[in-house]
């Protein structure tokens, strides 16, 4: 397994459109295993595959919690087929989207149908923290950052506030300096 780069907003592959995978072959599963490791790294909760620069279809999630234990979950070609017409509000954040996070509203409850690991179909109706999760990454796969549910206002001052941090980066870097370590909030890193 390896650590895989994760692209930060306004990175213009975060905004593209994901293609199915064809089968879950040792290739996607090996995507999916880099892509786990990378998102307990970061940490987060959530990774989809274009966050990492694949636009493939594939996500991974671990929300376990002492209430709610899924343990890791891969989904390659993910699709809401039910959304309850309750909907909720929950605080996210974003691996992509780094120390940024805002209320979306989304459906309370959703049934997913993916293939996985083993390219068996599968379908799972999610709720809570899992439903947030499941939605979140499956924008990712159609070019949707947390933050196109929000104000334009809002969203404009976190894009520009993560190109200043991007060039100080790169500055720093050009100047020999040390990267600054920040902690994420796992809790709400989709």
């Amino acid at each position: 397994m390896a650590l895989l780069p994760i692209l930060t907003a306004p990175d213009p592959r975060l905004k593209k459109k994901s293609k199915p995978v064809e089968a879950v072959d040792d290739d996607v599963r090996r995507l999916m295993d880099d892509m786990l490791e990378t998102m307990y790294a970061a940490p987060g909760i959530g990774l989809a595959a274009p966050q990492v620069g694949e636009l493939r279809r594939v996500i991974v999630l671990d929300i376990d919690r002492e209430e709610v234990k899924t343990g890791p979950l891969f989904m390659a070609n993910p699709e809401i087929i039910e959304a309850s017409n309750e909907d909720v509000s929950y605080e996210e954040g974003c691996l992509s989207v780094p120390d940024h996070y805002s209320d979306v509203v989304r459906p309370a409850k959703v049934t997913v149908r993916y293939l996985d690991r083993d390219g068996k179909q599968q379908d799972m109706t999610c709720e809570g923290l899992l439903a947030t999760c499941v939605q979140h990454e499956i924008d990712h796969l159609d070019g949707i950052l947390f933050i196109d549910h929000i104000s334009a206002l809002k969203r404009n001052m976190i894009l520009r506030k993560l190109l200043k941090a991007r060039k100080e980066k790169e500055r720093d870097e050009a100047e020999g300096k040390p990267a600054k370590d920040k902690a994420k909030d796992a809790e709400h890193a989709l």
